[in-house]
């Protein structure tokens, strides 16, 4: 039992912040298909973002017998399928149940794992959380309290490089040298330490800690909590993983390693297979690249709209570059798309107020300093976390943001022009302030 544990100050925001569930969640899924202006949209979680060979092939196929033809990445490292046809629900559902895609139907939008791309395929972790993301994964297609987690709650499993650690999510593991695991709980830099062969289950005990103190705010992820829930959260739910047999400590979460996405091209230290990591521009894949890069050894995509190839022969790695590059893929450093993201935009959405897509493609230029993602409105879907340069589209032209955590920094509002749009976002990029 622990006793009342101290918990460093979260973040502010305003009142009146925490989110009620004064409606359903509305979060698409699978088997809950949302209605966009290019026909319906499906997204299907896919945990750690990692798929084999035959889930591959399955995505294409429903993409091209269903939908428009191409698979789009999200910032969770899920699969959306778009322009589908509104009737299309059983056909999709039978598909993906048959590639092993749809493991629980109660527990499909509530399987939003991240992981690190690269654990156990480099020497940069301290451990591989394979073994986690598999466990954790089965643990939470067995809770029935876990069905009652939103679409928007997250989940990280970091192998200690400090990669998706940095991503915001509502519950983080991270793994440590010594053989344990830290849990990080919501904002807060207070963290438990378990035994790491204990960490999915601590994992799913501390969201079922969650689901308790939201009983009444309806609050869908843990930032949404009153300021008071949020700060005992840590405390009660390590007195739950007590009660429940766990080994369980107070510690200081360390200072992160600078947290990067991987770099585009071979994977260094990946051992006899190679591994290559690789870039996706806007995170939209057609048929073609989509076959490249799944035909080519296992994939794990990455929260960062990406793709990571494993099990690469060593003797096809420059045959296989080549052809990823040719097919318009990021392969290596200084593509000029590197670090540019958008949301759909128009014509996708009705609430964007540009085609956004087009501008990024029109302001590309040499990479920048920063990455920069173009919304079409406020409300900045799949946006990134940590730094960057935040384009809105606005009813008076384009507002321009330099983002850095919880501060923002407004540059300038620029109008319409594209010459003049791309000139302000490149220096917007290179700012160093």
């Amino acid at each position: 039992m622990l006793a009342a544990m101290s918990a460093s100050p979260l973040p502010p925001r305003s009142p009146g912040a925490a989110c009620a569930r004064g409606s359903g969640d509305a979060c698409p899924g699978a088997l809950r298909l949302h209605r966009a202006d290019d026909g319906a949209l499906a997204r299907i979680r896919i945990p750690g973002g990692v798929l084999t060979p035959r889930r591959s092939a399955a995505l294409l196929d429903a993409a091209e017998r269903l939908g428009d033809g191409e698979l789009h990445l999200t910032s969770r490292g899920n699969v959306q399928l778009r322009g589908l046809s509104p009737d299309c629900g059983a056909e999709l559902a039978g598909l993906l149940a048959t590639a092993g895609l749809l493991p629980s139907e109660r527990h499909e939008r509530i399987r939003n794992v991240v992981a690190s791309p690269l654990s156990g395929l480099d020497s940069l972790g301290a451990a591989d959380i394979g073994p986690w993301l598999t466990r954790l994964d089965h643990l939470l297609c067995g809770s029935d309290r876990a069905a009652a987690l939103s679409g928007r709650f997250l989940f990280a499993l970091d192998d200690g490089r400090g990669d998706v650690d940095a991503l915001g999510a509502d519950l983080t593991l991270l793994a440590r040298e010594d053989g344990s695991a830290l849990l990080r709980v919501g904002a807060t830099d207070a963290v438990l330490r378990v035994p790491a062969p204990e960490a999915p289950r601590a994992a799913l005990l501390a969201a079922e800690t969650f689901l308790d103190a939201a009983r009444e705010t309806g609050a869908w992820r843990i930032k949404d909590l009153p300021d008071r829930a949020a700060a005992r959260l840590p405390g009660d739910t390590g007195r739950r993983l007590g009660q429940a047999g766990i080994d369980v400590s107070e510690a200081v979460l360390p200072r992160p390693p600078e947290a990067l996405p991987p770099a585009p091209g071979p994977v260094a230290g990946s051992g006899g297979a190679a591994a290559l990591s690789v870039g996706v521009p806007l995170g939209r894949l057609d048929r073609a690249q989509w076959r490249l890069l799944s035909g080519s050894g296992g994939l794990r995509l990455t929260p960062w709209r990406g793709a990571v190839v494993t099990g690469v022969p060593s003797d096809r790695v420059d045959r296989l570059l080549d052809d990823l590059s040719g097919a318009g893929l990021i392969t290596g450093p200084g593509s000029p798309w590197t670090g540019v993201g958008a949301c759909i935009g128009r014509p996708g959405c009705a609430k964007s107020l540009a085609d956004v897509r087009a501008e990024a493609g029109a302001a590309v230029g040499p990479a920048g300093r920063l990455p920069v993602y173009w919304s079409g409105c406020e409300r900045r879907c799949g946006h990134p976390h940590g730094e960057w340069i935040d384009v809105v589209a606005t009813p008076g032209g384009h507002r321009i943001s330099h983002v850095r955590g919880d501060r923002t920094t407004e540059a300038a509002t620029v109008g319409d022009d594209p010459a003049v749009l791309a000139a302000a976002v490149a220096a917007a990029r290179g700012a160093r302030t």
